[in-house]
């Protein structure tokens, strides 16, 4: 099993149209409402310990406008390992960079690497996009795709969701890209009713965000992802630790 494509099978991006779903409110992301911070998280499948992920918010101060960069870190055993890096304009929200690189191994598939490296700009995402087989070749494809004002990533679900002004009971939505399938399509969110949650980090109220087959918990103060997991609670990722960010090299 492993989690990145686990959590592809049950993506939150809704797929079908490039506009905000008809009777759903816009999701809006306010980054200058998520702190900087390093957290730890723990992985689990079906109850038991199986990998960690280290999320980082850093906040860079350039001469005209803030950035927010988050990267992540993550293994999942017995076979998985991921980095992922997206930058965005922490005062407008809009995406200017992602990065995302997995290793993987199954004997079900020859794929054992997937990365893309794209940026955006003038209306347009472009980059690249590498996957690797077991048997040593490297497949390198071109990325250039219209990416229309108001997109997010598809990324933001996960990384973004305690960003969103999502109220109890919101539906809400999104245009979205989809990073590795090179596509537009929506992101589609669900506020559910606040609940308390317990986690190794400890106890916290938090507000629960549904998309497809996922759902999140996050805090408001501080404003932070806690917990997330599938619908039928088989997979799960529970926040462990919190702590002062390392600075990334520019």
């Amino acid at each position: 099993m492993r989690w990145l494509c686990f959590l592809l099978l049950v993506s939150p991006v809704v797929a079908g149209g490039q506009t905000t779903a008809r009777g759903r409110k816009p999701l809006r992301f306010d980054f200058t409402a998520l702190p900087a911070t390093r957290d730890s998280f723990v992985f689990r499948l079906k109850g038991e310990d199986r990998g960690w992920a280290v999320w980082q918010y850093e906040i860079k101060t350039l001469e005209t406008a803030q950035e927010l960069v988050y990267t992540a870190s993550t293994a999942f055993e017995p076979v998985e390992e991921e980095r992922l890096k997206v930058v965005v304009n922490r005062q407008t929200g809009e995406p200017i960079s992602t990065f995302h690189h997995i290793e993987v191994f199954s004997p079900q598939s020859d794929t054992v690497m997937m990365e893309h490296d794209l940026e955006v700009r003038r209306g347009e995402i472009s980059g690249r996009r590498r996957v690797a087989t077991k048997s040593g070749e490297v497949k390198i494809t071109p990325v250039n795709h219209p990416f229309p004002a108001g997109t997010v990533l598809g990324d933001y679900y996960l990384f973004a969701s305690a960003a969103t002004d999502a109220a109890p009971g919101d539906s809400l939505a999104v245009p979205a890209y989809k990073e590795f399938a090179d596509s537009l399509t929506t992101l589609s969110v669900v506020a559910e009713p606040p609940t308390t949650i317990e986690v190794p980090a400890g106890r916290f109220d938090v507000l629960p965000l549904r998309s497809g087959g996922f759902r999140i918990y996050t805090t408001r103060t501080p404003r932070r992802v806690i917990k997330g997991e599938t619908l039928d609670g088989a997979f799960s990722f529970e926040l462990v630790h919190s702590g002062p960010v390392v600075p990334t090299p520019d």
